[in-house]
């Protein structure tokens, strides 16, 4: 709820109930809203929430999304492409990942889990209201939104690629992330032009997506900041 009042984010709709709006944090929080909170049952409230446990305070807010014209064009900047993902949770761990290495923007291919769902913005802890975000972006469309910058696709594989800590990382960059299981897509892996391989100690075979996804981006941000230094 705070990190929506820090957005901006238009509040239609303020549920709480009133042991909650008794409490120091309730007070201090309802001083900050922008409407005033209708009180209701924990019982209701409990009906209403997906959490598995709320907090005593419920909120409705518009959270419009756009298409690739929503990201911002910049040089050197890197950006996170996920194509397929299912799980609203872990589009959130990786809008979480993506801002907190500094990246642009996310991207997400048309089929990818919505970012609005309730399981994606509880994981990405308010990185989902920060982030730029893009839904339903087609690779071509996003390719002519960052032409100006010339970035390169960049795609995790298991073996074969690229070491990431040796591999050529500046400019900007479209880190693409599929599924946990089927991967990328064959022509979403054929557009990379950097194919990156993490190197894991045996028997481990791979990382998770959120896992490989926060190597790749917080490398580029270490070099990054080596460079300027």
């Amino acid at each position: 709820m705070a990190e929506a009042i820090a957005a901006g984010l238009s509040l239609e709709t303020v549920l709480a109930t009133p042991g909650y709006l008794a409490s120091a944090e309730g007070a201090a929080l309802a001083r900050r809203l922008p409407i005033a909170p209708l009180e209701v049952a924990p019982e209701l409230l409990d009906d209403l929430s997906d959490a598995d446990a709320p907090r005593g305070i419920l909120a409705v807010a518009r959270l419009p999304r756009r298409g690739v014209e929503a990201l911002p064009v910049r040089r050197g900047a890197s950006y996170l492409y996920l194509e397929g993902l299912q799980d609203p949770g872990n589009v959130g761990a990786l809008a979480r990942v993506a801002e907190a290495a500094g990246a642009a923007g996310l991207a997400l291919s048309p089929g990818t889990a919505h970012p609005n769902h309730p399981r994606a913005l509880r994981a990405a802890a308010g990185s989902l209201l920060r982030l730029p975000v893009a839904v339903h972006a087609d690779p071509d469309a996003l390719d002519r939104h960052l032409r100006t910058v010339r970035p390169r696709w960049a795609a995790l594989v298991p073996r074969d690629g690229a070491d990431l800590y040796g591999a050529p990382l500046g400019g900007a960059l479209i880190l693409a992330v599929g599924a946990e299981g089927p991967g990328l897509s064959p022509a979403l892996a054929a557009r990379a032009e950097l194919r990156l391989t993490i190197p894991i100690e045996p028997p481990v075979e791979s990382l998770n997506a959120t896992v490989a996804a926060a190597l790749v981006l917080f490398e580029v941000r270490r070099r990054r900041l080596a460079s300027v230094m």
